[in-house]
């Protein structure tokens, strides 16, 4: 690609400004997703109910390939559906990136950060480790997460930053989420607390997406909190804003929002028309598959309805101004967005 990269800090700003069908730029990020094998059953993700690709690590190869056609590429995320420590390279990966001068993160689940590997991509230069925990408790960690791995996880997070603590590393940065349900969020203040106890200074709500159409486990609208935070929950979402800021702990929520805002109610009747991802992101599966953000998965069923190109068979060049990605772009800049989009800002937030 010849044109020139957007810097990160303009994906939000360009939110009003009417595009083209055609990028005029570079993606600013990719999602590379290492893999997608898990070791977990979540009932939040679409991988624990359907058989989206076919079992597979992104191979060595494809993952140079993609990576060598975005020279100036800003930022790499290294998760997808699956758990990226489960690949035995991570390392080498995350190093190749570094090497590039590539600010590098990735989510994990936390059961694989064993004192070995934690080093190992420490040294290798990881910006971010964000652990994806969801529960402040054991019972509610197995009801979400399908495993009874809590309190050996926190264990795992605790060892990972007391070594940081103990030889000065200030990277990665680590961080602890929790998807917002129902059942989860009057533990939001707990949560602070024991991320505070492990040694974890910042704190992330994630939104919870849904498949309206064909929803799965826990991911169904009756759990989602979006437009509809009551007294309750508003409570205990100022509680652990109030506890955190106790502790010093940074209480953010995802998509750069603070908490309650990602949780509010959005007035614009075509909020998907503000999203910027189509122009500034690309994300591709472990088989290489296009898609057009790590969200479409969660929010309509079926990669094929939402495909944009192949890694394996064309080039980036081709995939980001190609056809498909095109009418993808002008669908999601006109009244009928494509499906996975049409959510968007109304039934979970962007």
């Amino acid at each position: 690609m010849s044109v020139g990269v957007i810097d990160p800090r303009r994906y939000h700003e360009a939110a009003g400004t009417a595009l083209s069908s055609t990028a005029t730029a570079d993606p600013v990020c990719l999602y590379l997703e290492t893999t997608n094998r898990c070791n977990l059953l979540c009932s939040t993700c679409p991988r624990t109910y359907a058989d989206l690709e076919p079992e597979a690590d992104m191979s060595w190869e494809l993952f140079t390939r993609i990576v060598g056609q975005v020279p100036n590429i800003a930022r790499v995320v290294l998760h997808g559906v699956g758990e990226p420590m489960l690949v035995k390279d991570l390392p080498r990966r995350v190093r190749y990136l570094k090497e590039r001068g590539i600010y590098v993160l990735f989510n994990t689940n936390g059961t694989a950060l064993t004192p070995r590997k934690g080093r190992e991509l420490a040294e290798a230069g990881l910006d971010e480790l964000r652990v994806s925990l969801d529960a402040a408790d054991a019972e509610t960690f197995r009801t979400v997460r399908g495993t009874g791995d809590f309190h050996r996880i926190l264990r795992n997070v605790a060892a990972f930053t007391a070594m940081q603590a103990r030889e000065g590393l200030e990277r990665p940065r680590v961080s602890l989420w929790l998807t917002g349900l129902k059942e989860t969020i009057a533990q939001l203040p707990e949560f602070v607390r024991l991320a505070h106890g492990i040694g974890v200074m910042e704190v992330y709500l994630q939104r919870l997406v849904f498949c309206e159409e064909a929803p799965f486990g826990m991911a169904t609208p009756d759990q989602a909190l979006f437009e509809r935070l009551g007294g309750e929950e508003a409570r205990h979402l100022a509680d652990a804003e109030a506890q955190a800021a106790a502790l010093g702990i940074a209480f953010n929520a995802s998509g750069a929002t603070e908490p309650g805002e990602s949780l509010a109610r959005k007035t614009d009747t075509s909020p998907w028309s503000l999203c910027r991802r189509p122009w500034t992101v690309m994300y591709f599966t472990a088989n290489g598959r296009a898609l057009p953000c790590c969200i479409a998965p969660f929010s309509q069923a079926g990669y094929e309805n939402y495909t944009l190109g192949d890694a394996t068979q064309q080039t980036l060049r081709e995939i980001w101004n190609g056809e498909a990605y095109r009418e993808f772009r002008a669908g999601l800049q006109s009244a009928e967005p494509p499906r996975c989009c049409a959510g968007c800002g109304l039934r979970w937030s962007l």
